[in-house]
Formats: C-alpha cells, structure tokens, sequence
C-alpha cells in the first residue's frame, strides 16, 4: 500500500498509523472528528473557513503526534509566478510565527491550492499550472523545519495530492470530491449547528460594487452631487458636527427602514430587494458622510443584536454602491460591515469585507487593525466596550451640563480602552497582512487565524484586546487632524 493507505491521518501526519483526530470549529464540545486520508481532508477544508474557498492557498498547520489542527492561513493565489517564491516564503514564516506566538510551533503543515479551471482549461491543467507553486510552498515550509505532509490541489469538483506518487491512490484525472453533506465532518457540521456560507466569491459579490450601466451612471451622479455638498463642509470644524449628525440621523431612518423588510431566503433576491429600499440620493450622502471617522466610529456602535444585523445589510448596501470612480470610498461600509460580522461572531464574513476594504484602501488604517486582530482571535468585546463608552460619553455630555462632564467621561469610558487596544495590537506581530500583493483581483491581505479545526485551547481568552487607530479606529488619532486626547477634530477620506 502507499502512503495515503498506510497512514489514515495526511501522509507523514501520524507516525503512529493512528487515525487523525480533529476538533471542529465553532464545536462547544470539542468533539473527536477521524480524516481517513487526502479525500476527507479536502472536504473538511470549507468547515475550516466557514466558506469554500477560490482562487486560494490555504495553510492548516497540525500539532502533535496524531495531528491536531491548528492555525490557518489564507491568500488569495499570486496572478503572476514571479510573486509565487516569494509568497511561499512569507506565508510559511507567518504561520509558522503566529503558531508559535501561540505556544506551540507546528510539527506540520497542509496545503491547499483552491482555484476553478478557466475557459477551455481542464482541472487536472489547473493542477499542473499551479504545481511549482505548490512545490515553493513545500520548499518554504520545510526550510523552517516545518514538513508539509499533504498538499492538494482542488479545481472543478475533483482533487490531486502533489504528494503521493501512486496513480491507483491519486489517479492523473484526480479524484472526485464527495457530495456535498456526505461526509463525517459535514455531519459533524450539522449536528453542531455550523453552516459553510458558500463559495469566497459569491460571499465577496454580496459586498462588490454593482455593475449595471444605469446603476452605475445613476449612482455616480449622486456621489458627485453629495461630495460637492458635503466634503466641504466635513472640513469645516464649525459645520462638521452638523454633517456628523445628519448622516447618522440618515443612517438610522435607513436602517429602521430595512428593519422593517425582513431579510429573504434567497441571498441575491434580499440583496436586490435591499438596493431596492435605499435611493441613490440617500446612499450618495451616507457614503460620503461615513468618509469622517468620527461618524464612521459613531455608525459602529450598531453591533449587537437585531440591529447589528440591520446595520449589517446597510454597509453592505452601501459597499455595493461604491461605484466607478468612487471604489476607494467603499473601504468604510466595508470595514463597518466587517466590524459587525465579527462583534456578532461571524468571523470568515468579517475577513472577507475586511480584506475587501483593503483592496479598495490599503492604507485604511481600521481595517487593517480590524483584519489583524480578527485574524489573532482577539476578543471584541473589548472594541464593544470601548463603543459603549463613547455612546454613554455623549449621553452624558447632553444630559449634564456640569464643566468638565464631557471629558471625565470620556476618560472613564473609551479613552483609556484605546490605549490598551492599540498597546495590544502593536504587541502582535507577524500575521500574513503583509504578504505581497500583486494587484487586484489576485493576492489580497491574507487571513491567519489560529487554532481553527482541531484546536483543544480556547479560542478566546477574555484578556486580548483589538485595535484602536492612528486615523482609523475608534477614538484613534486622525489622519491628518485632531489628537489622542479625542478632540472633535476629524478627518475625510
């Protein structure tokens, strides 16, 4: 028998020839899931992510004899091969590091190269084509002492192991991926609750702007109109407040208003239905309003509950409206949308809008620390507290009109969250955040999460603490203008 026969864990995972036992994401009770071989590790990809992923690599670092699942790390594949070195090099140190930032180095690594066939191409051609690239990951890996002990390339239904020679275990025209919900781990999936959110693109389609020519030229008109309006006056120290509170007023009617649509079954016909609901006028003037951080912090504390999920379907309306020359505004509804999928638990659709907001701002200050502390399982309920204590901040500055009340509760409430927040983050080093990029559309911020399926360790400590900004979290300095003494000072992106 070869290899994949001998061991039923990944080839090389298990020494022992024992089964490979793994934890499940998101399972309270940790149960003790066996992947018998390469064909059950590909199906469990997706319940790693909570999606399925396209045109990816994706690294599962195991821990331990038996192969316990532990970080993982996601990119989107380098468009050019030129950027696949050095890619491979900064994705194996940045899980390697953030394992070991976790406590424990990994003894081995599996590779997933996820990416569908092109017009007239063949997956097994996909496979090829992506071969050197799956061999600079091997490389990588193993130059940090880190073995790869599977890795596999899945393309149009089937997968190819780039690590099992046998032609009976892993044919050439690859290997037929199990129906959906057949498996033990799609079993597991269900019986814990957990639902896969679908393919990476449909997910990042929710959140794209739209492409219909008279939407586009309807839209932009707007945007136009609302930038003249408005960007003049976001400058302006003495008519900033007034704009602050006319988008905010505007974004509550908005989101009353999609309270009072329940969300459809169908994704696309709410989605749609949604668009419907919001007229260009009111999405131009929302967008440019949320470009102030002030507002745009201010926006954020619709995070939990019901109206978190109203909130939710706002920003991504607004993402969807980011149209033509107006993409690089999408990165605040972006960031607001990935900021409320993670406060409200459903962390891949946070990393999915987080990194779209990068692609639209790369230096998008929020969403960069956001992604960063979503992707070191950090806890929100610290950025949660810091929100509430800048909303009671201001319920008691226009209750009480005692000199001094504004500033003692600002103190006491955000402030001195944010210097542990952003002290907190600075101490986090190493995620794949900063993995080339090599344009749009190819490698976006990579995702680095650690201990997903099979982790033993609790994923949240209570203790770790998220972001606050230079110019793009809560209460952070601002780009340009105002302090860290949370002056009303604001800036416009």
């Amino acid at each position: 028998m070869n290899a994949h026969h001998d061991h039923t864990g990944p080839h090389g995972a298990s020494p022992s020839g024992d089964a490979l036992p793994t934890g499940t994401t998101g399972f309270t009770d940790e149960p003790q899931i066996t992947l018998r071989g390469p064909a059950e590790l590909a199906d469990a990809l997706p319940y790693t992510l909570g999606f399925h992923p396209t045109d990816s690599v994706v690294l599962l670092a195991l821990h331990g004899e038996r192969g316990r699942f532990g970080g993982r790390l996601r990119l989107g594949i380098p468009r050019s091969p030129r950027e696949w070195a050095p890619v491979a090099e900064q994705l194996a140190e940045c899980l390697v590091e953030g394992c070991e930032r976790r406590g424990s180095r990994p003894d081995g690594i599996v590779v997933f190269l996820c990416q569908d066939p092109g017009e007239g191409e063949s997956g097994r051609r996909v496979m090829e084509r992506l071969r050197p690239f799956a061999q600079k990951l091997r490389t990588a890996c193993g130059a940090l002492d880190v073995p790869v002990y599977e890795a596999l390339c899945l393309s149009g239904g089937r997968f190819w192991s780039y690590c099992c020679p046998d032609s009976d275990c892993c044919p050439p025209d690859g290997t037929a991926l199990a129906p959906p919900g057949t498996s033990v781990m799609a079993a597991a999936a269900a019986y814990a609750g957990i639902h896969v959110r679908g393919s990476l693109r449909d997910m990042e389609a929710r959140l794209r702007p739209r492409t219909a020519r008279a939407t586009v030229i309807g839209q932009e008109r707007a945007l136009d109109a609302a930038s003249a309006a408005l960007v003049h006056r976001i400058l302006d120290t003495r008519a900033r407040k007034d704009v602050r509170d006319d988008t905010i007023r505007l974004a509550r009617m908005l989101v009353d208003r999609l309270a009072e649509h329940p969300p459809l079954a169908d994704q696309d016909t709410s989605d749609t239905r949604d668009d419907a609901l919001i007229t260009h006028e009111e999405a131009a003037e929302l967008i440019v309003g949320l470009q102030d951080r002030r507002t745009r912090d201010r926006a954020a504390e619709w995070m939990e509950g019901p109206e978190a999920d109203h909130a939710l379907r706002l920003w991504r309306a607004l993402a969807r409206r980011c149209v033509g020359a107006y993409g690089e505004h999408a990165a605040a509804p972006l960031t607001l949308a990935g900021w409320v999928a993670w406060s409200t638990a459903d962390e891949p659709s946070a990393r999915v809008a987080l990194g779209l907001a990068l692609e639209a701002d790369p230096e998008y200050v929020f969403a960069r620390l956001l992604h960063q502390a979503c992707n070191e399982q950090l806890d929100p309920e610290t950025l949660r507290e810091c929100l509430r204590g800048e909303r009671e901040a201001r319920a008691q500055a226009g209750t009480r009109h005692a000199p001094g009340t504004r500033a003692t509760a600002r103190a006491a409430g955000a402030r001195g969250v944010r210097r542990r927040l952003r002290a907190r983050v600075g101490r986090s080093r190493g995620t794949a955040q900063g993995a080339p990029s090599t344009g749009p559309g190819s490698a976006r911020p990579a995702e680095a999460s650690g201990p997903g399926v099979g982790a033993h360790t609790g994923r949240r400590t209570g203790r770790q603490e998220p972001c606050g900004t230079r110019d793009g979290g809560p209460g952070g300095d601002p780009s340009g203008a105002g302090g860290a003494d949370g002056s009303e000072e604001g800036s416009a992106r």
